[in-house]
């Protein structure tokens, strides 16, 4: 288990930035819709364990608010391009063109994140809450990939 909330986010932004390149070499079919549900259930259950227990924190500190506002933002953006894949036709060169503006958002929100938003963080939280958010994330994050897998 990571010992920071710092390095639990980024075990899983390792792993959205493997499910996108291998998202964008995937050929059409059954390989594509496969990392697609992968790195769609990864965002979604990321998403939900940083917002409940890492940016709900930084939140409530005035010097967190205004980086806190754009990464939520940033999900919202992610969030809709995913459902805009999710409905394409997996075969269609749209597609990827679509999925090369999500590797785009994604890189840019995690590169922020993890450049800025991490150092603000890094202020804000003691060393004590700085491990056991890791562990709450943890903790939401395997249970939201259990939940999302049973979807």
């Amino acid at each position: 288990m990571p010992n920071t909330i710092f390095e639990a986010l980024r075990e899983s932004h390792a792993i959205q930035r493997t499910l996108i390149r291998r998202l964008l070499l995937s050929d059409v079919g059954g390989k594509r819709i496969t990392v697609f549900t992968c790195l769609k259930r990864e965002l979604a259950a990321h998403e939900a364990a940083e917002e409940r227990y890492f940016y709900a924190r930084i939140l409530m500190d005035d010097r967190g608010l205004q980086s806190t506002r754009d990464a939520l933002s940033d999900h919202h953006k992610m969030d809709q391009i995913v459902e805009d894949l999710e409905v394409s036709d997996h075969g269609r060169r749209g597609l990827m063109a679509t999925a090369k503006k999500l590797s785009a958002e994604l890189h840019d929100h995690l590169r922020e994140e993890e450049k800025i938003f991490f150092q603000i963080a890094g202020k804000i939280l003691s060393a004590r809450e700085k491990t056991v958010l890791a562990r709450k994330y943890s903790q939401e994050y395997a249970r939201m990939h259990v939940k999302l897998a049973t979807a």
